[in-house]
């Protein structure tokens, strides 16, 4: 995985470690205080996705991914300008796994928008 494209300060040092290493503190980091975020899966499809605004939101959705009894690996990580995609794996140790794929528009190097599409084993 490279570095921030220039011009750009996200840190996505910070975010494989936050990302796999389960560490809700510094992922919340990585969001502006205005961030907006949209999940969108079997259980809220693309005409109600789930929506969180806010750093405080957003925390809710972070402690209960990250709460879970699974491995988180970022994949790929790309940043170009303004945005930054990636793709994130996880598994249950029952052998569950759920992908994740994310695009963000940054601002001053912090996420203000995200949406990710995800999918796990049933």
């Amino acid at each position: 995985m490279g570095t921030a494209a220039a011009g750009s300060a996200f840190d996505t040092d910070a975010l494989r470690r936050a990302v796999e290493g389960r560490d809700t503190r510094t992922m919340l980091e990585l969001y502006a205080d205005d961030a907006e975020y949209r999940m969108i899966d079997r259980n809220t499809q693309p005409s109600h996705p789930m929506v969180r605004h806010g750093r405080d939101e957003i925390r809710g959705v972070l402690e209960d991914v990250f709460s879970r009894d699974m491995t988180h690996k970022l994949e790929e990580c790309v940043v170009q300008g303004d945005h930054i995609a990636y793709v994130e794996s996880c598994e249950y140790p029952d052998g569950t796994r759920v992908f994740a794929s994310s695009m963000a528009t940054l601002r001053d190097g912090r996420i203000t928008e995200q949406t990710t599409v995800q999918a796990w084993d049933e």
